[in-house]
Order: structure tokens, then sequence, then C-alpha cells
């Protein structure tokens, strides 16, 4: 079984001889960093429901603790 590079789907040469691995060069290697800094990649997130009430941890206090 002959892997693909993931961003051109050209053949990959053996783990050992491939530096650039899981990709097949340094190019398709930044490629696929400058999709993860655009924000083309997305780590799906559960939506909250805010029917309960519940507060989010993310969400700033209303008062400073004294």
């Amino acid at each position: 079984m002959t892997r693909a590079c993931p961003i051109c789907q050209a053949p990959l040469p053996p783990r050992e001889q491939n530096a650039a691995f899981p990709f097949c060069s340094p190019r398709c290697k930044l490629v696929d960093l400058g999709k993860w800094l655009d924000g083309e990649y997305r780590i799906p997130v559960a939506a909250e429901d805010d029917d309960e009430g519940e507060t989010s941890a993310a969400a700033p206090p209303d008062e400073e603790l004294a």
C-alpha cells in the first residue's frame, strides 16, 4: 500500500528517506501550515445549550471577587 501526500496526492517516499513526512516535500508541509494559520482547517466544537442557565467557563465574570 502506497501512501499519498495529503496536499498534492504525490506518492510518499518511506519515512526514513523523507524529512517532510507525512508530506512529500517541505513545500507541501508549508502549504499545510498555511492552511492552519489562515483558518481553513477548523476543529469542530459542540454547541453549548444556553437553555439550562449555566454560564460558560470562558465567559468573563460580571463582578470582581474581593
